[in-house]
């Protein structure tokens, strides 16, 4: 398998999973601003939307959008239990869980990285990301993660998306949920090696 990404960017959260699966895959850096690949290939022959995520299978079939390919990665290796099994309540909720990140969390802060967008913009953009984030720590309380004592799909995704608090000038300071869990997140070994293949850790 290829996964196409650009450091730091939404794609991290696959590449986390990835890396906790155990699959072999191959990272392939894709620039969210040339959209070109290293080698110069067009990205936009290879995903027409032009960003990423996009994790390209064994037999060549493409597949986009993080919270369908962070399912798909548990999928191949149930015993590993990054997703509850599909069709259950538990599984229900962690989709739940992703699409909140998406559409609350991901879309709103994205758009603080747009140089275009007014000022007046950003700061409702940020404040509005503050509280779904103050709600998101108070979820956690009793918690280590997003759906109870262990790690899945949406941890990666919600600890990619915090992580750009840092970069949008959004104070997460007080929110100690939160940061315990950003801090447990830090500490596995495959956010270590995911961020390191991404030259976001030395």
């Amino acid at each position: 398998m290829k996964l196409y990404y650009s450091p730091g960017a939404c794609s991290l959260s696959p590449h986390i999973v990835l890396r906790e699966s155990g699959l072999a895959f191959e990272p392939v850096l894709a620039s969210t601003k040339t959209h070109k690949l290293q080698d110069g290939t067009d990205y936009y022959g290879i995903n027409p939307k032009g960003y990423v995520p996009l994790l390209e299978l064994d037999n060549g079939e493409r597949l986009s959008e993080g919270p369908a390919i962070v399912q798909y990665i548990a999928d191949q290796v149930p015993a590993k239990k990054l997703a509850p099994p599909a069709g259950t309540m538990a599984r229900y909720r962690l989709q739940e869980w992703l699409n909140f990140i998406a559409s609350e969390l991901h879309k709103g802060m994205g758009g603080i990285f747009n140089a275009a967008m007014p000022e007046e913009a950003k700061q409702l953009m940020r404040d509005k990301a503050a509280g779904r984030l103050k709600w998101v720590d108070s979820q956690l309380e009793g918690k280590n993660y997003l759906m109870g004592d262990e790690f899945s799909v949406a941890d990666a995704y919600l600890f990619t998306v915090t992580s750009w608090t840092k970069h949008t000038g959004i104070d997460i300071s007080s929110l100690k949920h939160l940061n315990a869990f950003m801090a447990r997140m830090a500490a596995r070994p495959a956010v270590q090696e995911a961020m390191k293949a991404e030259g976001l850790l030395k």
